[in-house]
């Protein structure tokens, strides 16, 4: 079995899933009036909304801050890596039986870079739409469309990657364990197996 997530990545990934379905949950009442009609409170609903989206990036803040944090920031420099053969596995939509994947594949590193550019996103267009009497109109109106257009964008990512986390049981439960069996990373990621092999200490 090789550790393919550490215990900071793993609390990341569950502490931001936690905080990001709280935002989902909280934004439906906000958006849709027949959803608020049943919940009601709407200001306390308001306001948990606004203190949660405040809160999101701090898990990775201060995961990142650290020397704890190591092995977060190397997988971070993996999502900003990208070979030839991954940028036409993304034009292809996957159709290139060939290449060899690393820790990370293409579409999972798009959803990296679009959850994280995402998340500062929201962050500052939900400031402006809380603290609109500091800013003008036109502001306001930009943070609203983009905002909306943002949440939806997120919603339907992160369905997507849930869909395929169930898919694949086995990479779901390394997100639990931390853990990979070699037979997988060698069919799926036969890149980053190497990488392993190459680092493990020789035993004379």
């Amino acid at each position: 079995m090789l550790l393919r997530f550490d215990s900071i990545e793993r609390i990341v990934h569950w502490m931001s899933a936690l905080l990001f379905t709280v935002l989902i949950l909280t934004a439906a009442p906000l958006y849709f009036v027949q959803v608020e009609r049943i919940v009601g409170r709407r200001a306390l609903i308001a306001d948990i909304h606004t203190w949660t989206g405040i809160l999101l990036p701090l898990p990775l803040l201060v995961a990142l801050s650290g020397s704890w944090g190591s092995g977060l920031r190397a997988d971070i420099r993996r999502f900003n890596y990208w070979t030839m053969g991954e940028l036409k596995w993304l034009r292809t939509f996957g159709a290139n039986p060939g290449l060899q994947l690393g820790k990370f594949n293409p579409g999972q590193k798009m959803n990296a870079i679009f959850v994280g550019s995402s998340m500062l996103v929201m962050f500052c267009t939900g400031f402006v739409l809380k603290w609109f009497n500091f800013f003008p109109l036109s502001w306001r109106t930009g943070a609203t469309f983009v905002h909306d257009i943002f949440a939806g964008a997120i919603v339907v990512v992160i369905t997507g990657h849930v869909a395929f986390a169930l898919a694949n049981r086995e990479a779901l439960k390394s997100m639990i364990t931390g853990r990979i069996s070699e037979p997988w990373a060698s069919k799926h990621a036969p890149r980053w197996l190497a990488e392993e092999a190459d680092d493990r200490p020789e035993i004379v």
